[in-house]
């Protein structure tokens, strides 16, 4: 019962922020949606020190029951919320040693910046009911005023979670200038449909709370707890994914927590709900939730491909997009519609899905942020520079792609050949991986890599996108070799496509001669059994290929790997049978 009790919200409580500073602002605030405060307020942590260039600071942004104290200032400050992310020191992905950070509390929100509980000028009572519906550009307007107030005219980078990450999108978007890198971790363009039911249940149950008073309860005796707790509650199964709520509360289903409560708690999972509802009712305000919650159901940055691509046009900023593949409030796929706006646009981006049973939360846990971390700290330069090791056939691809040109390099590993080109001086290179830790491997290397399927195609890409599109010793594995010949052609000018040729003289000796399944070095070094390979082409397979699909061959490459020698496609020379390797350079 101990483990099914954890939960990201367990570092939060409404003490008083001891790093807790404020900026106030008396001009007024002409709201998105056509309501004024007359002055805000805005309250905020930092950490580290502000360069002579103000060219070093980090906005993090927080999510809808967040807030300012995101890390422990020192050893004796209360836990943050995204202690494993930022820090002191090379450890931490966010160093506080390098850069200046800064985390605010939002508009509307109850410690500390301007909302509901706020004093209302006019009236001399709190806002209550009376406080403008506000949004999540509203919300960025305050932090560019506080931005304003440091000193900070650019931020090296804007990162969140959740809401974190819809204001880290509205910077980019509204505030191009003004962002050097966007981090958008866990968050989508809008809510689903689905996410919004859940958020209207929530506001219904705060705003039918008998002790709601239409808003205007903090007079009274009983503040509208009950309600609160509920939409808690149901925030809290939004944050788990099935698997997550099942391994913390199969267990002990029928072995609930006593709990001094008036919910529910036969079953383990209720005595937990009960429990993260009335914690939250101590740190919280009701009018907060309903009026946060409300700008996070109005975000909406588009629904189409198209919308997204209009969004996001003029944005000048280079991304990091990161999900979790148990989220189903905020999905992978939300996240891959942002990423495919933004790669249709050539704008530089880095996307990971990272693999998780956690759901929404994930991105808050120390087990993920030990996963996207380093993507995150490569985004902020800890790169690794180091020249990497090419395989064989690589000199022969590399040899094969012009100065200066772009390059799309599908299933691009640990990205040695973008990494290659990229110290060659090539600028505009984009990585395909699906491999979690290639993706983390090739992104350290300071490239751009796009977690992606290859046998989904290639739709996030347009016509004739680069001047080549590489498919490096990676068709043999590859299930639809069709689709992905048609799109390579699609989006590349020039195609090269390097392979293992499986009618080599030694592969088929194996066949003939000693009657056993090929094998050898390199590709071909795998059982029957446990071969990653789908297919065998030989060369003259795929020459077929390139004539049935159109395709000019306008120039290849064939090698004996064993012996280092090129093999001449020549009346002296037979590639099909002597080279083990083939490089081929094609278009449509």
């Amino acid at each position: 019962m101990n483990d099914s009790f954890a939960s990201s919200d367990d570092r939060r409580s409404g003490d008083r922020l001891k790093h807790l500073q404020k900026a106030v602002f008396p001009e007024a605030l002409i709201l998105a949606l056509g309501g004024e405060l007359p002055g805000v307020e805005c309250a905020y942590e930092t950490w580290g020190t502000l360069n002579a260039e103000a060219s070093n600071a980090v906005l993090v942004c927080h999510a809808i029951s967040g807030d300012s104290h995101a890390a422990q200032h020192d050893a004796d400050d209360d836990p943050g919320w995204w202690d494993e992310l930022i820090g002191p020191g090379p450890d931490f992905a966010i160093d506080t040693e390098k850069f200046f950070v800064v985390c605010s509390n939002v508009l509307g929100g109850c410690r500390g910046t301007t909302g509901p509980g706020t004093i209302d000028p006019a009236t001399g009572d709190p806002y209550g009911a009376d406080f403008p519906a506000i949004t999540v550009a509203d919300m960025v307007a305050v932090q560019t005023r506080l931005a304003d107030h440091l000193g900070i005219t650019q931020w090296r980078a804007v990162v969140g979670g959740s809401l974190g990450g819809h204001q880290a999108l509205t910077w980019a978007t509204r505030h191009p200038e003004r962002v050097k890198t966007c981090m958008a971790i866990a968050t989508s363009p809008r809510l689903t449909s689905q996410a919004l039911a859940f958020d209207i249940i929530a506001r219904n149950a705060i705003q039918t709370d008998p002790h709601f008073h239409g808003g205007q309860y903090y007079d009274q005796p009983t503040q509208p707890n009950t309600g609160l707790a509920i939409a808690r509650m149901l925030g809290h199964i939004t944050y788990l994914s099935s698997e997550a709520m099942d391994a913390k509360f199969d267990p002990d289903r029928h072995d609930p927590r006593k709990l001094a409560t008036s919910f529910e708690e036969r079953f383990s999972v209720g005595s937990y709900l009960a429990h993260q509802g009335t914690k939250f009712t101590q740190r919280f305000d009701a009018n907060s939730y309903v009026a946060i919650s409300m700008a996070l159901d109005l975000f909406d940055l588009g629904r189409t491909r198209e919308t997204l691509i209009e969004t996001f046009r003029g944005s000048l900023c280079d991304y990091l997009i990161t999900s979790f593949s148990s989220d189903w409030l905020f999905t992978p796929q939300q996240s891959r519609d942002i990423v495919n706006a933004l790669t249709a646009l050539d704008l530089p981006v880095t996307y990971a899905e990272i693999t998780s049973a956690a759901g929404h939360d994930a991105f808050l846990l120390p087990d993920e942020i030990s996963q996207y971390g380093p993507l995150v700290a490569a985004k902020l330069g800890h790169t690794n520079d180091q020249p990497p090791a090419l395989r064989h056939d690589d000199d022969m691809v590399l040899d094969l792609i012009p100065e200066g040109s772009s390059v799309l390099d599908l299933g691009c590993g640990s990205g040695r050949l973008l990494a290659t080109l990229k110290q060659r001086g090539h600028e505009h290179l984009v990585g395909v991986e699906v491999a979690q830790p290639k993706i983390i491997e090739a992104a350290a290397r300071g490239l751009d890599i796009i977690d992606y399927d290859l046998n989904r195609g290639l739709p996030a890409f347009t016509d004739n996108q680069f001047d080549f599109v590489i498919l490096s010793a990676t068709l043999q594995a590859v299930a639809n070799v069709e689709q992905l010949f048609d799109e390579m052609l699609r989006v590349g000018r020039r195609v090269i496509v390097s392979f293992p040729n499986f009618a080599y003289k030694a592969l088929r000796e194996d066949y003939v001669e000693r009657g056993r399944s090929p094998k050898a070095t390199g590709e071909y070094d795998h059982e029957w059994y446990n071969t990653p390979n789908r297919r065998f082409p030989s060369i003259a397979d795929v020459e077929d290929l390139c004539r049935d699909k159109g395709a000019t061959i306008h120039d290849a490459v064939y090698l004996d790997s064993q012996t280092n020698q090129r093999i001449p496609a020549t009346p002296d020379g037979d590639p099909n049978l002597d080279a083990d390797t083939a490089v081929l350079v094609i278009s449509r």
